[in-house]
């Protein structure tokens, strides 16, 4: 289970996109994507919040999934007009290093935020 779907139930708007840019791919293979900006739009966000995992500790910004949902589409709105307008900053992630197999060595993941404020 991925967030509140499975993976199979995916939003059919999300892979509608997917579609369209596999295909603009396939069609133009010579040439590089420098920007997928004009294909984000609220449910695309949306969409992707559902599959974040709603257990999961939060980033370095402490904020967690279901505090992010309290105002989730005034978040969306916000998040989407940062990135279509250049003015997003990803984040830091937050490192934190746990012990592998046999416990005396350590290897490090990320813990990312559920979204940036950051401006």
């Amino acid at each position: 289970m991925l967030g509140n779907r499975t993976d199979t139930q995916r939003s059919e708007h999300v892979c509608t996109i997917q579609r369209r840019i596999a295909q603009v791919a396939r069609e133009r293979a010579q040439e590089v994507f420098t920007s997928l900006n004009h294909y984000l739009d609220v449910e695309w966000l949306r969409a992707a919040y559902q599959r974040v995992k709603p257990d999961r500790a939060p980033g370095m910004d402490g904020q967690c999934w279901a505090d992010y949902g309290k105002d989730l589409e005034k978040n969306l709105l916000s998040l989407l007009n940062r990135v279509k307008t250049g003015s997003y900053v990803a984040p830091p992630v937050k490192r934190v290093y746990i012990p592998k197999d046999g416990g005396k060595e350590t290897r490090p993941i990320g813990m990312p935020t559920v979204v940036s404020y950051y401006t």
